[in-house]
């Protein structure tokens, strides 16, 4: 993490133990370049937020949802916030990620490849 405080490094590496499933499941895909040579990393402090994975060279936030973000304001503020900053957020439901990982995988190489226009929820 680059410039972050203690305790933004210690609430990261507490979410990085804690990932759920799908989050598990999707950084195999992510994890070492595996995903055309992109690097993500897992948990990166925001501001004041933290993003599950994120490609800091394309600026790319990868979210895995459970239902609790169902039409959530607080990830809208979250969302909008995260643009301000020049990122893009792409947003998955947890069930997506463990039954239809290649969508997922396509969705986000599209985002990585700049043709990205939606995709996710």
């Amino acid at each position: 993490m680059r410039g972050g405080n203690e305790k933004a490094t210690r609430r990261a590496r507490l979410f990085r133990r804690d990932m759920t499933d799908a989050e598990r499941k999707l950084w195999l895909v992510l994890r070492d370049r595996r995903l055309a040579g992109h690097k993500f990393v897992r948990q990166e402090p925001i501001g004041r937020y933290f993003a599950d994975f994120c490609c800091r060279e394309k600026k790319i936030i990868v979210e895995a949802d459970g239902a609790q973000h169902a039409d959530s304001a607080r990830d809208a503020r979250r969302d909008a916030f995260l643009t301000s900053h020049g990122y893009r957020v792409v947003r998955f439901w947890n069930h997506e990620i463990m039954q239809s990982l290649d969508m997922v995988e396509d969705t986000i190489l599209a985002a990585l490849d700049e043709d990205w226009e939606g995709g996710g929820r």
